[in-house]
């Protein structure tokens, strides 16, 4: 599982490392954001590329694991 730290970082930045790191064509990966937009643009985006998506919150901060269709 890849996993992308996107914490401190606003949008677009976390979409288009989630972008890249999607462009690899592994199954799974997991993003982390600290922020509400980043977290709703970053689901809203992998969704649109087929990925299902879990989002958790610890503290402030979100973490998404999207795992691509099959």
């Amino acid at each position: 599982m890849k996993t992308i730290d996107a914490r401190g970082l606003s949008c677009p930045e976390p979409v288009i490392l989630t972008r890249k790191a999607l462009a690899s064509g592994d199954a799974s990966y997991k993003v982390i954001v600290d922020n509400h937009a980043s977290k709703e643009n970053v689901t809203r985006f992998a969704e649109h590329q087929g990925c299902r998506v879990t989002v958790s919150e610890n503290d402030g901060e979100y973490t998404l694991s999207l795992e691509r269709s099959k």
